[in-house]
């Protein structure tokens, strides 16, 4: 939850592309982030895999004037329309792009080589036709918005109730990375997204880094099995909602093109 999917990065600079406030350059640069190198194969007329300026080029003469981000988990199709064969290959990734204004969609595959702190990432992206249809289970921004700051509630007493350490190490390192990503970019959601989406996108992290830490930073006071099993009952709709809200930023540069 805490680090920001690669969909959202494609969508976010893909999005400002298309509007034309970005360069092609920047988005790609921005899109890639760390990782050495993204491609994109299956796209219709060519034959092999592209680079993601080609790429992005090639979707919008298809017709595509938006994206859209999908993060599904099992039990869960968030963001996803359809057919079978897309949402099983994004279910399988746990995220993919959707286009808008013709029906094509991107998932990621991920390959890393290299020691740790020297890994060498390159993402490959399979472009599959999909279904043009409404996301399944994507909130309005408002909506997110309210559900998050419900969440972030009952995340806390959640924490608090079962006795979960909320200090040491691994806890500090990931209120230090949040804090890191938050200095680093207020333009994470890449110009021509309204501000209350930026909001709501940093609303969502915080309650991931509740979530996190709650997972990651020992067993507190939940020294049972029972314990343990009712801190993951209590804390799994709390991350659903902050993967909607996730979602629902990502996707409110499309739903403002669909209002008007």
């Amino acid at each position: 939850m805490l680090s920001e999917p690669r969909s959202g990065r494609l969508a976010a600079w893909g999005n400002a592309l298309l509007a034309g406030l970005v360069s092609p350059d920047d988005a790609v640069l921005a899109t890639v982030g760390d990782d050495a190198v993204h491609r994109v194969e299956g796209l219709p007329g060519e034959a092999g895999p592209v680079g993601l300026t080609l790429a992005l080029g090639r979707l919008r003469t298809l017709g595509v004037t938006g994206l859209r981000v999908a993060l599904p988990a099992p039990g869960h199709p968030l963001g996803l329309c359809g057919p079978p064969a897309f949402n099983a290959r994004a279910l399988e990734a746990q995220e993919a792009v959707v286009a808008y204004g013709a029906p094509y969609g991107l998932v990621p595959e991920v390959s890393e080589a290299g020691p740790v702190g020297d890994v060498h990432v390159e993402v490959l992206w399979h472009c599959l036709p999909v279904r043009e249809a409404p996301p399944a289970d994507v909130p309005s921004l408002s909506e997110a918005e309210r559900e998050l700051a419900e969440a972030l509630r009952d995340a806390t007493e959640v924490l608090s109730r079962l006795d979960v350490a909320g200090s040491g190490p691994v806890a500090e390192a990931a209120v230090d990375a949040y804090r890191a990503r938050a200095e680093r970019g207020r333009e994470a959601l890449a110009p021509g997204y309204p501000p209350r989406a930026v909001r709501v996108l940093e609303l969502a992290q915080r309650v991931g880094l509740l979530i996190s830490v709650a997972y990651e930073n020992g067993h507190g006071g939940a020294v049972s099995a029972s314990e343990m099993a009712a801190r993951g009952e209590a804390l799994r709709p709390v991350e659903r909602t902050a993967r909607r809200a996730q979602v629902a930023a990502y996707n409110a540069y499309v739903e403002e093109r669909e209002r008007g």
